[in-house]
């Protein structure tokens, strides 16, 4: 076999090889996106950035704690709104909670919350003000809460 065979050899396997990866790229059904409406979200980016400085300029950060099971978030104002749990590793997990404070006081139940790291994003209205704020948190069996 001489050097020009071998040469074409090795570029027919170079060729396939890299015909396969297309293939099994094109069949892939799932998407690695850590968001499926990425682009909207972008789009509105200033929206929560707005959102967000707000809940800095009014200092209006709630306190977590948990007490058996139950999430209490304390806001500086009552409050209207939404909480969304993001499990870190499996979205299935996701959930959204509904709220509305008595005073300034919200409690959410966490029986259907597994343990592990958890992004809570918190989206309410107060006193005609729009707010959005996350945080980290690992929620454990034991009912003890790491905030980051």
């Amino acid at each position: 076999m001489n050097w020009g065979t071998k040469i074409c050899i090795g570029l027919g396997l170079f060729m396939s090889f890299i015909i396969t990866l297309a293939v099994l790229m094109m069949r892939s059904s799932s998407d690695d996106l850590v968001e499926s409406d990425y682009y909207e979200k972008g789009i509105a980016y200033d929206q929560d950035y707005n959102r967000k400085k707000q809940v800095e300029e009014d200092q209006a950060q709630p306190k977590l704690e948990i007490k058996d099971h139950v999430l209490q978030v304390t806001f500086t104002q009552p409050a209207v709104g939404q909480v969304r749990f993001k499990h870190s590793s499996d979205k299935k997990f996701d959930t959204q909670m509904d709220f509305q404070s008595q005073g300034k006081l919200v409690e959410l139940p966490l029986k259907d919350i597994r343990s592990g790291q958890w992004r809570l994003i918190f989206e309410w209205q107060s006193n005609g003000k729009n707010y959005l704020f996350e945080k980290e948190m690992f929620i454990s069996a034991a009912d003890h809460i790491t905030v980051k």
